[in-house]
């Protein structure tokens, strides 16, 4: 049992009933992790803007989600694995490149560099070296796109946490946390 009121969309007027009617747009149904950020319009307007903001970066469907899931796999959110191995999956990525993605690891350079450093951003609380950042830029990243990871890292700590703090129940299939990023 989750440890917070799902908001059921039917029940949501002005802004939040806009946002969760965009959200079952884009979804074909709205997921528990935004029934429990409707329970303040300010975190779902953050949360819902910013996967719509970071969905139109430079880094691409593909590369956002395999960070994501090598962040939820460090957190251990169930939820948020998921979630993001699907939309991985929808976004291009093979099921082993997910499953890579969740170890932090890749076979691609420019992914793996990318990350190494998310995971590195995370365990040590952003307290990263300048040899990190440079390492990203020796894999071709520039100043914008580098910007853009730590964005997705700091969206995908707002959800791990949501998603884990409050217990959401997860409403797509199932992927078994590994903890390998963690390493």
């Amino acid at each position: 049992m989750t440890r917070i009121t799902l908001i059921d969309p039917s029940d949501a007027t002005g802004m939040t009933g806009e946002q969760l009617s965009q959200i079952k747009a884009a979804f074909g149904m709205v997921p528990n992790m935004f029934k429990a950020a409707a329970n303040s319009p300010a975190a779902l307007s953050s949360m819902w803007g910013s996967f719509g903001a970071l969905g139109n970066g430079r880094l691409g469907a593909k590369l956002g989600e395999q960070i994501a899931v090598a962040i939820a796999d460090r957190n251990n959110c169930n939820y948020c694995l998921a979630a993001h191995t699907g939309l991985g999956r929808k976004a291009g990525a093979t099921a082993q490149e997910m499953l890579e993605a969740q170890a932090g690891r890749s076979a691609d350079a420019r992914t793996a560099a990318a990350l190494r450093f998310a995971i590195k951003v995370v365990n040590e609380r952003a307290d990263i070296k300048i040899a990190d950042v440079d390492a990203l830029r020796a894999a071709g990243f520039d100043d914008e796109e580098i910007v853009e990871i730590i964005a997705h890292i700091a969206l995908n700590l707002f959800t791990n946490y949501l998603n884990v703090a409050l217990d959401v129940p997860v409403d797509f299939p199932g992927v078994k946390l590994t903890r390998a990023a963690a390493a």
